[in-house]
């Protein structure tokens, strides 16, 4: 080789290194440039890393995907997930869906847009770089970023006869198969900056098979038990190293009465859903639990909610402990700004007691093995918020309780984060 061809040939590579960087920055190229991790497991009712217990504090923002789009706001996606590291955060859960619409992923059945691709493929290296780890979760019930709806419409366009509410998403063979073609190509999928197939990336903790799922139209829970179980095993199936849960909200359905009222209210026991019933299943790894007390028995004082929110962790760790034998994450909870009265005090009130209960339960080896916030944004976000939401770093006594639960599991967790030095650093003062 001449030496203006060398010359050309190493131009050219460094040209497209510093293409890469102007677009996603700081990615790390191949597996062998990334962080090394091992895989989430479970042992019992804990989760387990290399052998030793892990505990989670972590947080929601389901919109990393989709401001990891494009070059204007993919910084948003760095500076959360680089913030969360720093507050000792080690999971954030996402959507790994956006079904039909605006950015969407899924354009229409099986069909996927390839620069959104290249965006979730982008939220994974980011987190690893970070030493955070992602539950993805794989559709919604609600219609927000498409959903169940939107599975049903896509059937009903293509002639299928489908029922007039969209709890055909649970019974219907086509979209049935519509969702398994999904998650198909998401676990399958091969990540365009590290060469890593998404089932063989560890910085994925778990797969959530749907969000907050209820099938109304058949109050008894066998449409979304059967579906539960049919899906779970054909993640499984594809893919034997993640956690698996199923994204529930954790209310006691028809089948366990003995527990309805522990409920917020009679209206839960008629959704379809049945937390123990749902969670026994044997794919399932891990009980998923929301808690939002305050949405769910309003017009009541926060003290009230606090004495509810007891009930409510301390019934789910329990089965946990006793009757499922795994270990039981809160993946969402928060306060409403639009509580009563509302002050950032009376929501740290209520992250102290969340966090508070998932401690005691952490320090005895029981089964409360987490919590995670809903939801954090960076400024600038307004349109992406609700009023559970909040940039952290702009309460200091919200984001000093987050710091402080980090440290206080950090010191049950004798995993991977004994390694994060500048939250040793930050927990020693």
């Amino acid at each position: 080789m001449s030496e203006g061809t060398r010359l050309y040939t190493v131009l050219g590579v460094a040209s497209c290194i510093v293409v890469l960087y102007l677009n996603f920055g700081n990615v790390h190229f191949g597996p062998l440039w990334q962080p090394y991790m091992s895989f989430v497991g479970r042992n019992g009712s804990q989760f387990v890393v290399d052998g030793k217990a892990m505990y989670i504090n972590g947080w929601n923002s389901y919109w990393l995907m989709d401001q990891s789009v494009g070059e204007w706001t993919r910084h948003r996606t760095k500076t959360i997930l680089k913030r969360g590291a720093q507050m000792g955060l080690n999971v954030v859960r996402t959507w790994a869906f956006n079904d039909g619409g605006y950015n969407a992923l899924q354009i229409s059945p099986g069909v996927f847009d390839e620069r959104v691709f290249r965006a979730l493929d982008f939220v994974i290296v980011e987190a690893r770089r970070n030493g955070l780890r992602l539950i993805f979760s794989l559709v919604n019930n609600l219609n927000a970023y498409g959903g169940k709806e939107q599975y049903v419409q896509w059937a009903y366009v293509a002639g299928v006869d489908v029922r007039s509410t969209n709890d055909s998403f649970f019974d219907d063979p086509t979209i049935r198969g519509y969702y398994k073609d999904y998650v198909k190509k998401i676990l399958t999928r091969k990540n365009s900056l590290s060469g890593v197939e998404y089932r063989n990336e560890p910085a994925i903790f778990a797969w959530e098979l749907i969000n907050e799922p209820r099938c109304m139209s058949d109050p008894s829970g066998r449409s979304l038990q059967a579906w539960i179980e049919e899906m779970a095993k054909f993640v499984k199936s594809l893919d034997n190293k993640h956690l698996l849960t199923i994204g529930l909200e954790g209310f006691y359905g028809q089948i366990t009465p003995d527990k309805f009222e522990v409920n917020p209210g009679y209206w839960a026991a008629s959704l379809g859903s049945d937390f123990i019933n749902n969670s026994q299943v044997e794919e399932i790894d891990f009980a998923s639990v929301h808690a939002y007390p305050d949405s769910w028995i309003p017009d009541v004082e926060l003290e009230d909610h606090i004495k509810y929110m007891s009930k409510w962790a301390t019934s789910h760790i329990d089965d946990g402990e006793h009757t499922l034998k795994k270990p039981v994450l809160f993946t969402e909870f928060g306060l409403s700004s639009h509580h009563k009265g509302f002050e950032p005090k009376q929501r740290d009130l209520l992250f102290k007691f969340m966090y508070d209960k998932i401690y005691d339960s952490a320090r005895k080896g029981g089964a409360g093995a987490g919590a995670m916030v809903w939801q954090f944004l960076v400024e600038g976000m307004e349109e992406y918020g609700d009023h559970y939401a909040l940039v952290p770093w702009q309460f200091q006594s919200t984001y000093t309780l987050i710091m402080e639960q980090s440290c206080r599991l950090l010191t049950l967790r004798e995993g991977e984060l004994g390694g994060n030095r500048s939250l040793l650093a930050a927990c020693s003062k």
